[in-house]
Parts: structure tokens; C-alpha cells; sequence
């Protein structure tokens, strides 16, 4: 018995140790491993048969894997889970939290890397909850090819095509001066359906630029949300800087203009990817995010304050 065990034992560390060294620096197989590294944002939707509202990315609009030996390591997957450790040898890796264990599997096979993640739920799993996603990651000529499906309570298969950041193309700006977004001046106050109040208060242009603060209460009666916004001009046109929760900024172009509209986009931006500002007929102001093509957008509707 003993010794059937230590065969065993050997069995298993020689194949591991046979997976290394087809994954060492310099091999074949590593060099298209690192294909896959890095920060990767949605492009577009290449899933058959879709209608323009039902286009989006796969679950999720931005991946991160970093290659290392034998190993792609994720983060930002949809799972709330970073720093997963996936073994390309089939291993599993088990991610364990209160009420669910995730168990992750990998492989890289024909020039892509494939992963699962199944989920065990310790107190029992409710009706519609999802027990396992596979997704792959294949590197082309376009950028990264990823297939993600989602099992049950139906099995649904999406695609998208993701690039690096600097390999998306920016688009073509708009000419235009601050001073034709003065329509846009002003303290506006909307509710959202949840019963939340919101409100966006715009400077009116002057030198350059116009400034901006946007806060959101909750029906409690307490601020759950706010975000430092201004546009300023550069080289001959409008660009649109936000910083949710006075975060980093992140610019969005001005790539369309109109008497009562203005389009900001940032195709290297996961979400929003496109801005939308817009006077109705009746005066009020709508503010829509989405992304550059289809999906669902989400809009803000808002009256001057004062106005009924």
C-alpha cells in the first residue's frame, strides 16, 4: 500500500514538474500565455443575433489577468474576488467566504486560456442562482477574444472583443468653445424611481471652463453620493472631466454639438463609455451614460430649481 502510494505521489509530481518546464520562460507555449496579460476593456459585442438594446460586454466590461509561471491570475471577474490564483495544470483553487465556496479550474488548450468557476452555496442555493460560469480568453489579430456562459437557470453563451486601453482608438473631437454649453449653466434637481434626489449645479462658462458639483440623498435623508465635474477647452475643443467621489479624473471628448446637445466619449473608459447631455422641448435637462453603441443606457431626468 505504501508503496502504491509513493507511485502515486511521484506520478503526480512528474506531471506538474512536466507542466512547468512546457511553461518556462522562453517555451512556445509561454510566450502565447503572456498574449493574454494585462488590463483588457470591452470593445464590442460579438455575440450572434442580438438586438442594438441587448448589446453589452460579457458580464463584465474590464478583465485583468496576470500570467505568471504555470499560473493566470485574475482579478475584477465579477466575482468581487482578487489576486485568484488559477494553475494551468486543471488544479483547484478554492476561494471560501461565509455562505459560498468558489472553486476555480484552468487550462490553456489550442492557444487559449479556459477557466471555470463553480460555486458551492452552504446554505442552500435559491431558485435562479447561478452555479457555474466558464469563460475563455483567446488572443487574435482584433485583440482578446472572450466567451463567457452562465449556468442555469438557462445556459447563456456572450461574446465580446476586448483590447488594451492604448490600442483603442480615440474618436474624432468636436470644435466648439465652452461657451456653447452655457444652455448647461445652472442648479438642476431631479428624483430618481427609487426616491432618491439628485442635482447637478453647472457655473456658468468663464474663462474656459465651467464647473460643476453633482450630489445624490437617499430617501433617509443622507448623501450617499457625490461627484466633482467640470469642461474645459483644449485645443479647439471641449473635454469632460469627472471624479466620482473626487476620485481620479477620468475625460471624456466632446464629440458631438448642438444647440441643446452635447455628446462626451472615452471608448478606453470602462463604464460610462459615452455622456449625453440634453434640453427638452420643456426645458428639462437629461443626463445619460451608456456605452458608445446599443445596451440600455441609463438616464437622469432634472428640472431647474424652482421649477415645477
Amino acid at each position: 500500500m505504501q508503496i502504491r502510494n509513493w507511485w502515486a505521489a511521484a506520478v503526480v509530481f512528474l506531471a506538474s514538474l512536466c507542466a512547468g518546464l512546457a511553461l518556462g520562460a522562453g517555451s512556445p507555449q509561454a510566450d502565447a500565455v503572456r498574449a493574454v496579460d494585462g488590463e483588457w476593456l470591452w470593445l464590442e459585442d460579438r455575440t450572434a443575433g442580438r438586438t442594438l438594446e441587448q448589446i453589452s460586454p460579457p458580464m463584465s466590461s474590464k478583465f485583468s489577468l496576470r500570467v505568471e509561471d504555470g499560473a493566470i491570475v485574475l482579478n475584477g471577474h465579477g466575482s468581487g474576488h482578487r489576486d485568484v490564483r488559477v494553475a494551468l495544470d486543471g488544479s483547484v483553487t478554492e476561494v471560501k467566504e461565509p455562505e459560498t465556496i468558489s472553486r476555480y479550474r484552468g487550462s490553456w488548450k489550442d492557444g487559449t486560456f479556459e477557466y471555470e468557476v463553480a460555486f458551492e452555496r452552504l446554505k442552500g442555493a435559491s431558485p435562479g442562482s447561478i452555479e457555474r460560469i466558464r469563460r475563455s480568453f483567446r488572443p487574435t489579430a482584433e485583440g482578446l477574444l472572450v466567451t463567457v456562459v452562465v449556468e442555469p437557470p438557462v445556459v447563456n453563451e456572450s461574446i465580446g472583443l476586448y483590447r488594451h486601453a492604448q490600442d483603442i482608438p480615440l474618436p474624432a473631437p468636436a470644435k466648439a468653445t465652452i461657451g456653447d454649453l452655457g444652455w448647461l449653466s445652472g442648479a438642476w434637481v431631479g428624483k430618481r424611481s427609487s426616491g432618491s434626489s439628485i442635482e447637478e449645479r453647472w457655473s456658468p462658462p468663464a474663462g474656459g471652463a465651467m464647473l460643476a458639483v453633482s450630489r445624490t440623498i437617499n430617501t433617509s435623508g443622507k448623501m450617499n453620493a457625490f461627484e466633482y465635474l467640470r469642461v474645459v477647452e483644449r485645443e479647439g475643443g471641449l473635454v469632460y472631466v469627472a471624479q466620482p467621489g473626487g476620485a481620479a479624473p477620468t475625460e471624456f471628448v466632446l464629440t458631438e454639438i448642438g444647440a441643446q446637445r452635447a455628446v462626451f466619449d472615452n471608448p478606453r473608459h470602462d463604464y460610462p463609455k459615452r455622456i449625453v447631455y440634453e434640453l427638452s422641448a420643456d426645458g428639462g435637462l437629461s443626463a445619460t451614460i451608456g456605452y458608445m453603441k446599443g445596451g440600455t443606457p441609463r438616464r437622469f431626468d432634472f428640472r431647474r430649481e424652482g421649477e415645477k
